[in-house]
């Protein structure tokens, strides 16, 4: 017996110096993408944009098991927050590190607002009541002339800078929208595994089941729009910043299903199927964008094959970031 448990240390340190090995590559390749032709960079910049997207409204989607079809109207809400401070629009020029809290919080605020009226609504009726919202914040914008100079968008946005690092170039960009992610996610996973992360999961479950227990479904519901939105008002900003220049045209309904479809094809409450969903909506396209009377077909059928073979997503929600930390490091 004693043969077989020193057999099985080297083999058990060979498995984790693997594994450590293939986080430093993966980590390499990710901080190496800056160095790509800008069109690469650009297609980076744009998956985690998608990304971070996904992630927000994965919380409502995905944990609380509510269906959201305006999380489009929180993302305009950042970028018009940023748009608005940081250009001769109104003659205010505010750096990217106040800006940011400031879209959190108007985010935060926007999602409870929303929220509220949708405490008591479910299914397909509270899929209606967002849609609705998300429409209003567009048609809002797009009349609002005097604030946010109607369907003309607002153009000549100020270049970002962080801790006086300039954010000009899509690589520069691209850096801080990773550390963005990676922050976003760690945010994401711990809150899942909180408390309220259990709340959420029994709302999704069985909600009047959930409320007989003793959850406050009220607070928890209003939590996950919260925390939802600021999310995507803080990628709205980055988007912003990136873009230095914004439109209604960029917050449409189409955004929204977008995003939703990312998540579903992915993996439902799993933050590696945001990724991967994103990969397959964003990526695939750009492969096929020399077959120009093709790609939306192969897409198309793409994605019915994917919910047809893999309706739990293309990542199942028990594989979790830890579960497959844990298979690179198995002893």
């Amino acid at each position: 017996m004693s043969d077989q448990v020193l057999s099985a240390v080297p083999a058990r340190r060979a498995s984790r110096v693997l594994g450590l090995l293939m986080l430093l590559g993966a980590g390499a390749a990710l901080l190496a993408v800056p160095l790509l032709p800008n069109y690469y960079v650009r297609i980076a910049d744009s998956l985690l944009i998608y990304i971070l997207l996904g992630m927000g409204l994965n919380i409502v989607i995905g944990y609380a098991g509510l269906l959201d079809l305006g999380f489009v109207a929180f993302y305009a809400v950042g970028a018009y927050t940023y748009a608005l401070l940081a250009s001769p629009h109104f003659g205010l020029h505010l750096p990217l590190i106040l800006i940011l809290p400031i879209s959190a919080a108007l985010g935060a605020l926007a999602g409870i607002l929303l929220g509220i009226p949708v405490l008591r609504l479910r299914g397909d009726y509270l899929a209606i009541v967002t849609l609705g919202f998300g429409e209003i914040i567009r048609v809002l914008i797009n009349n609002a002339d005097r604030v946010t100079n109607g369907p003309q968008g607002i153009t000549r946005l100020d270049k970002a800078s962080l801790f006086g690092l300039p954010l000009a170039t899509p690589g520069e960009i691209y850096l801080l929208l990773l550390a963005t992610c990676l922050l976003t996610g760690i945010l994401v996973w711990r809150l899942e595994k909180s408390i309220i992360g259990k709340a959420w999961a029994a709302i999704r479950e069985d909600q009047d089941a959930a409320r007989g227990i003793g959850i406050d479904t009220v607070r928890a519901k209003l939590a996950a729009f919260a925390i939802s939105a600021m999310i995507g008002a803080i990628t709205g900003s980055i988007f912003s910043a990136f873009q230095r220049f914004v439109s209604p045209e960029s917050f449409t309904f189409q955004e929204s299903v977008l995003i939703v479809l990312m998540i579903v094809i992915g993996g439902i409450g799993n933050i590696l199927g945001v990724i991967a969903g994103a990969a397959v909506l964003l990526v695939l396209p750009e492969l096929l964008r020399g077959f120009d009377e093709w790609r939306i077909l192969v897409l198309g059928l793409t994605m019915i094959v994917l919910i047809i073979v893999r309706p739990q997503g293309l990542v199942p929600r028990s594989l979790s970031p830890e579960r497959l930390l844990g298979a690179l490091f198995s002893r």
